[in-house]
């Protein structure tokens, strides 16, 4: 059984179709990988995925129940989503801000536990954050609260983490990090979905990729399926130069190709 499935995916805004006959599937242990030109639909893709928007038709399935009869709560728990551009707006310390991941264990009523403190540390560590715990969000980088927020998916300990651009705002170190516990994270019975537009950075960690392309899924299947060549040219309206080698997929773009409108 699929950790998560979409079939049929229509969705559109006001009249405007952003979305037509969408079918995705993540499995357990898989980090997938969305990508396609700007306005071909991911982030779209991606909010229909968490439930944040329902689709006109279709069915998202999660762990084999309709998505939309699982409650907001339980939600929280196996679902992380991680938007673009994040950042916080509260002027918390970053302590208190990963600590925020905990809040679908909590009742109202409840303080923090030894438990929830303990996976607000190993959050902290494992998104290298623990160095500015105590210093306000607002103050940080744009990379720097990007990884905070990462940080607070890690808190909840979801079971898959759906996350949109992580790497847009980051120099190679961190893009590389976040990519990495990306990668470690989808293992046993966990997941990722990311967002991409570095083709080389998806290639390198993705098990699949779906393309999109005006709002509809150009092709899917393994990394060496799906970069081509061909299909760049197509979708991207790119020349591009594809190296294979014992340490994957690289993807360099050329040119543009004059007669390509996107």
């Amino acid at each position: 059984m699929s950790l998560l499935s979409a079939s049929g995916i229509d969705y559109s805004i006001e009249r405007i179709p952003i979305l037509e006959a969408i079918d995705f599937q993540i499995e357990p242990g898989e980090l997938v990988g969305l990508i396609g030109p700007n306005g071909a639909g991911k982030s779209s893709l991606l909010r229909l995925l968490t439930g944040i928007e329902a689709p006109d038709h279709g069915n998202i399935q999660l762990n084999g129940q309709p998505l939309a009869d699982i409650s907001p709560q339980q939600r929280a728990r196996i679902l992380g989503y991680l938007v673009q551009g994040a950042q916080a707006y509260w002027p918390f310390n970053v302590e208190k801000v990963v600590g925020l991941g905990r809040i679908p264990y909590q009742k109202w009523w409840r303080q923090s536990s030894v438990e929830d403190q303990l996976k607000i540390e190993q959050a902290m560590q494992v998104t290298e954050t623990l160095a500015y715990r105590n210093r306000i969000v607002t103050t940080l980088s744009g990379g720097e609260q990007t990884l905070v927020m990462l940080a607070r998916i890690f808190a909840t300990e979801n079971q898959l983490i759906l996350a949109d651009e992580p790497v847009a705002a980051l120099d190679p170190y961190h893009q590389l990090h976040v990519m990495e516990i990306l990668r470690q994270h989808a293992s046993g019975r966990r997941a990722a979905v990311v967002v991409l537009h570095d083709l080389s950075l998806a290639a390198r960690f993705c098990d699949r990729l779906y393309l999109l392309s005006h709002g509809k899924l150009d092709c899917y299947g393994a990394v060496t399926e799906v970069l081509t060549g061909e299909n760049i040219a197509r979708v991207y309206g790119v020349d591009s130069q594809i190296e294979c080698n014992e340490k994957g997929v690289s993807v360099t773009p050329l040119k543009r190709i004059s007669e390509h409108h996107p």
